[in-house]
């Protein structure tokens, strides 16, 4: 079986950059968030972060807290069927579980660190150039929402777990090539 990457960490911590290293190389991109633009744009909602926390609450509702993992594990498995795969936002605990039992020593996690300062200036500096990402991967959030989600997401959604056991961090607080030679780093180490 091919290898698996899963990238963890809080919002604008640069997961969707440290994606892209994997991305360039050929490998398929699975990003767990993209379940909850999909239903937002099937329920002809605007895509907002009230919208997208009422979506992922919802579906955590309905799903357990392993949602994610669950609606996009059909996906993963036909992606290691032709290569290697990484996963952008593995949240919750639960979701880290259920990959963990789904492909056992082939999923590898990776944290991206950032302090919350940088990240919520990230964010903010996303807000500008929210009209050039038309796929809506790279969020864009004032700092107050980014607080709010950080603490929702550490109180709601057990994302700590999966951060906590990552096989590897990378702490991103420079910039997007420091950030992608740390990961090509570790994902050669991890296949050698």
């Amino acid at each position: 079986m091919h290898t698996i990457i899963a990238f963890v960490g809080m919002t604008g911590s640069g997961k969707s950059t440290a994606a892209e290293g994997l991305i360039e190389r050929g490998w398929t991109f699975i990003r767990f968030g993209q379940v909850t633009i999909d239903k937002l744009k099937e329920a002809g909602l605007e895509i907002n972060p009230d919208n997208e926390k009422t979506v992922r609450e919802g579906l955590r509702k309905d799903y357990g807290m392993g949602a994610f993992a669950t609606l996009s594990l059909p996906a993963v498995k036909e992606g290691t069927l032709t290569g290697s795969v990484v996963i952008d936002g593995l949240y919750s605990w639960s979701e880290y579980k259920i990959l963990k039992d789904a492909f056992g020593d082939t999923l590898y996690v990776i944290a991206v660190y950032a302090s919350p300062k940088t990240r919520y200036a990230r964010l903010e500096k996303r807000l500008n150039d929210a009209a050039n990402d038309p796929n809506f991967r790279n969020r864009p959030l004032t700092a107050e929402q980014a607080h709010k989600r950080d603490h929702a997401e550490i109180e709601n959604i057990e994302k700590g777990g999966p951060i906590v056991m990552a096989d590897f961090t990378v702490v991103n607080e420079s910039t997007a090539e420091s950030l992608t030679t740390q990961v090509l780093t570790y994902v050669d180490q991890i296949n050698g």
